[in-house]
């Protein structure tokens, strides 16, 4: 759409995958776009790819079995084990982890603490 910035079109794609799971809502957060279920945070946009939250050994995992998945580093900092960055020039292509964002969900949800 004319006057749209990318930025913008990016977050609408990534918010049509992630606001059709059941109870999720999107809010901002220190200048992030999250999403968040039972009012946990499971998910963000920071730069070229979407933050989520997994158990520590299911971070690890994904690092080393997929190229397009790395440490979150918002700002430049890594925040914890238990969040990566899944990168997607095709914002609509996240509709291929859904798996993993259910997962998160289920994560944060269970209240599991760092």
């Amino acid at each position: 759409m004319a006057g749209e910035s990318p930025e913008r079109s990016r977050k609408e794609q990534i918010d049509a995958v992630l606001l059709k799971l059941p109870g999720v809502v999107s809010k901002k957060l220190n200048q992030l776009d999250a999403y968040f279920v039972s009012d946990r945070m499971f998910a963000c946009i920071s730069g070229k790819g979407v933050g989520l939250r997994l158990p520590a050994a299911t971070v690890t995992e994904l690092q080393f079995s997929r190229d397009n998945v790395h440490p979150f580093q918002p700002g430049g900092t890594v925040v914890s084990k238990e969040w990566i960055q899944i990168e997607r020039a095709d914002a609509t292509e996240y509709e291929k982890d859904l798996e993993l964002f259910r997962a998160s969900m289920e994560f944060v949800k269970g209240g599991r603490g760092r």
